[in-house]
């Protein structure tokens, strides 16, 4: 395409091209368009010179078409068609659309958020394809690249958190869904519960057990372990897993303690029989967030998806 060339070419000889073309008479085209007839002629003349064309040939019957201007005509209306619709304001209609979204979800998101807004989305637009993928170390240089739509992940709220919501990078906008806190779990059978239950469940005790970790975004350690760091604390992680799932297992199947946002327990304790603990630490809670890239802000059917995602939510968690 030489984009110079056509940014030689009035837009609008098209549309008068076009009524040319229907109406084969200067008289009832210029009368179509509003114009006078010497302006049309002007305009016909012009379009000659910009197509290298005469276009037309005067007859006792009004004006003929050239071969040339015949082939224009079977063109012409799909072009100004996609002239006219790039025109438009943006728009969305989410019964008749068949456009892919696609997503980035922390694992523990799945059966915590998801439940609640696909069912709406895809009664709403039946013809949408939602790919849903992983959320790992890349998912926000994905979102700034456009890899990605929208991103559900969790979020520190402790000020000097690396992952921090407060933190994220230039041109990601977000959306709060919940805050949640972290919690612990143990097999039902494990042989601290008795003392726990007497009373003994601190920080003492807490860390003197062994644990099984869940690795986010890529790293091992969580803002958990570097404040206990600070105080010359560690946990004993003996198992480090890349799900919560996986993790509940191994939880369920040994002697470990597994830390956890508290809105996956039920969902772990569906497949598994686990006793819940309170973390016996003062530790600064996290938010469940929606993320997306800001140049999507007013994308009619973006700002859609959002709403969807952050009304059901809000309706379920009511």
């Amino acid at each position: 395409m030489n984009l110079d060339n056509l940014a030689r070419i009035d837009l609008n000889l098209l549309v008068i091209l076009q009524i040319l073309l229907e109406e084969e008479s200067v008289t009832r085209a210029a009368n179509r368009l509003h114009l006078s007839q010497s302006a049309l002629s002007k305009s016909l003349t012009r379009l000659r010179d910009t197509l290298d064309d005469p276009l037309f040939l005067r007859t006792a019957h009004g004006l003929k078409p050239t071969a040339h201007a015949l082939q224009l005509k079977a063109q012409l209306p799909t072009i100004l068609q996609g002239l006219y619709q790039i025109s438009l304001p943006p728009s969305f209609e989410p019964e008749k659309s068949h456009r892919q979204f696609s997503f980035a979800m922390l694992e523990s998101a799945y059966e915590t958020l998801l439940p609640y807004y696909i069912g709406p989305i895809l009664s709403q637009a039946p013809k949408l394809n939602l790919e849903i993928y992983g959320w790992n170390e890349k998912s926000l240089l994905d979102l700034q690249q456009g890899q990605i739509d929208f991103g559900i992940t969790a979020r520190e709220l402790h000020p000097t958190a690396d992952f921090r919501l407060n933190n994220l990078p230039d041109g990601i906008a977000h959306q709060r869904l919940f805050t949640d806190d972290q919690v612990c779990l143990v097999r039902c059978d494990h042989p601290m519960l008795a003392s726990i239950n007497a009373g003994q469940w601190d920080v003492e005790t807490y860390l003197s057990m062994s644990h099984v970790q869940v690795r986010c975004e890529g790293n091992d350690w969580w803002l958990l372990d570097y404040q206990l760091a600070e105080s010359g604390q560690h946990r004993h992680i003996c198992a480090t897993l890349p799900d919560f799932y996986g993790a509940a297992s191994v939880c369920a199947h040994s002697d470990l303690v597994l830390t956890l946002p508290s809105c996956f327990v039920s969902h772990a304790q569906k497949l598994y029989d686990l006793v819940q603990l309170p973390l016996p630490i003062d530790f600064s809670s996290l938010v469940y967030v929606l993320l997306w890239h800001e140049r999507n802000n007013d994308e009619p059917g973006h700002k859609w998806v959002r709403d969807i995602i952050c009304q059901s939510v809000d309706q379920a968690r009511d």
